[in-house]
């Protein structure tokens, strides 16, 4: 795990020593709103409907159990008691006082923490596979990428004040479980047939109101020139990205209005402009990044009869089942922690839980801990010895739901609870879903399904991904959810298609009933997906079943 040197407190003492001050002019009424608004927006910090929201850096999701822990202290101390973990991998305060916040930014600073570029238009958190450094078909851990494009990007001068936002992910695997396709800048991890590792870049992904599926800007860039191309990519947004309409201003736009073929002859071109005199990569540097992520030392673990284990506790098997993945080494695994209890916000964790989940990790893994961006956590290297003592923890925390890649396991923004954005709620569309399929039972029978769900156009739910995707709009006052079927956020990328005229707040969950119940009654076999059975069968059945019966 990257540690902080001395630049990086220096860094982040002097960003909250200028927060702090900035702030006091606002609260002393020196600075209007709209005045303090680009600051505020370049340091995390919203104004939301009830309450100013600070977003915190989680970079690439990673934490540790001290990290985890003052996250809690700051819930307990300055919020509500909980937290909100994103679809960026950050976690989100709801409702912070102004006059707290640098206080806030503070004990942040304490951990090795901060709120840097987690707003405004610049470069964002930079996120990355949940399971990296323990998934099986690894090339090479991408936070080791993540961190590198982490220290480029953070107070980069040219790019602090971008068309948009931007958003950067990166995958070691061929599994994409960092949504790459749909970023600004999508990065997977390669090797190329001379066995040299290197990078296929994407670019023009995103969501929102012109969802796209990015586009193969670079089949192989090697690892050496990997800032110089990025930066040339940054160079070209920024000069010829859109600023008259905000909602033009993404590079998918500039790519779609110019062409995949010209914006790359643009870059290409401005590549071999800068590289012969942009400074080469800092070998130094790149290894010692890397030995901040070298994976701990599994050897100290012996084989371990998990199966045996399982046998006398059915509903501890079906945990283990549902919540764990295959580790690189056979005597782990990779444990996802689901924050979706049947009813509760999808995406919080208390106080509380937070301080369970990093003394487990502490304790039985390896004092590492990760944010999805589904909204969970993950524990990437867990003995299997330790699986019981865990779950039972978990238990007595109410942290043990059995749920992860299932119906109820939904992505879900804050709509309109928390979001000046919203226009429709997304939270209590969740929890009726997930208590709804509780109730009958039936999440195991309907196998994996993707819920997500957002509570307007700009789609921080993911909602254009999901098998089933929701979509809260207002229509002449009134709630209206719009449904998309066929959504797909890994490398098999697809956006989801409208099923038709949308439904109100009291119809959703019975229309996303029906499609379930049509789904179960026709299937082929229990092998066969809900992803799958639409792809085999296509819109025509859904459309006759929600309008025609």
């Amino acid at each position: 795990m990257y540690q902080y040197h001395d630049f990086d407190k220096d860094f982040v003492k002097d960003r909250v020593s200028e927060f702090r001050a900035i702030t006091q002019r606002r609260i002393d009424g020196v600075l209007t709103e709209e005045e303090y608004k680009p600051f505020r927006l370049q340091n995390g910090l919203y104004l939301q409907l009830h309450a100013y929201m600070l977003r915190i850096a989680i970079p690439y999701g990673t934490l540790s159990s001290r990290q985890m822990h003052k996250l809690a202290d700051i819930a307990e101390r300055w919020d509500k008691g909980y937290g909100h973990f994103t679809t960026r991998q950050n976690i989100q305060f709801n409702w912070m006082k102004l006059q707290d916040v640098g206080d806030v930014l503070e004990a942040l600073a304490q951990a090795d923490m901060h709120a840097i570029q987690t707003s405004g238009n610049c470069i964002r958190n930079v996120t990355a596979d949940h399971f990296a450094g323990a998934a099986k078909d690894e090339v090479e851990d991408p936070r080791i990428t993540a961190e590198l494009l982490r220290q480029w990007s953070t107070g980069h001068p040219e790019f602090a004040f971008l068309p948009r936002k931007f958003k950067i992910a990166v995958t070691g695997c061929r599994d994409d479980r960092a949504v790459t396709a749909f970023h600004d800048i999508g990065i997977q991890i390669i090797r190329n047939q001379a066995g040299e590792i290197g990078y296929r870049i994407l670019i023009g992904g995103g969501l929102g109101r012109t969802p796209l599926i990015g586009q193969v800007l670079s089949d192989f860039v090697p690892k050496a020139d990997l800032l110089c191309y990025l930066e040339s990519v940054m160079h070209i947004y920024n000069r010829y990205g859109r600023r008259d309409n905000k909602y033009k201003a993404r590079i998918k736009i500039l790519v779609q209005e110019n062409g995949l073929d010209e914006t790359k002859a643009q870059i290409e071109a401005h590549f071999h402009a800068i590289k012969q005199t942009h400074p080469p990569l800092s070998q130094a540097l790149v290894q010692k990044i890397t030995s901040d992520f070298a994976p701990p030392d599994f050897t100290k673990i012996g084989a371990f009869d998990l199966e045996a284990e399982c046998a006398l506790s059915p509903s501890f098997a079906r945990w283990v089942a549902q919540s764990t993945d295959k580790h690189r080494d056979d005597n782990h695994v990779i444990l996802t922690i689901s924050l979706k209890k049947h009813g509760a916000t999808p995406g919080d964790a208390t106080a509380s839980q937070m301080r369970i989940m990093a003394d487990i990790a502490k304790r039985y893994a390896y004092d590492e801990l990760r944010v999805s961006h589904e909204q969970n956590i993950i524990l990437p290297h867990v003995p299997k010895p330790h699986l019981l003592t865990i779950y039972n923890l978990l238990k007595k925390a109410e942290l043990a739901t059995a749920n992860t890649g299932l119906v109820s396991d939904i992505i879900a923004c804050p709509g309109l609870d928390y979001c000046g954005l919203a226009t429709a709620r997304s939270i209590p569309i969740a929890q009726q879903i997930a208590t709804h399929f509780d109730t009958l039972k039936s999440e195991y029978d309907i196998g994996p399904l993707k819920i997500k769900i957002s509570g307007c156009i700009n789609a921080c739910g993911h909602h254009h991904v999901g098998h089933i995707g929701i979509l809260g709009l207002d229509r002449a006052g009134v709630e209206n959810y719009q449904i998309t079927l066929g959504g797909d956020g890994t490398q098999d990328a697809a956006i989801g298609q409208r099923t038709g005229p949308g439904f109100s707040f009291d119809e959703i969950v019975g229309a996303i009933d029906k499609i379930i119940a049509h789904y179960l009654a026709k299937r082929t076999s229990r092998d066969e997906t809900f992803l799958d059975y639409y792809k085999r069968v296509g819109m025509t059945p859904f459309k006759d079943l929600l309008y025609h019966d």
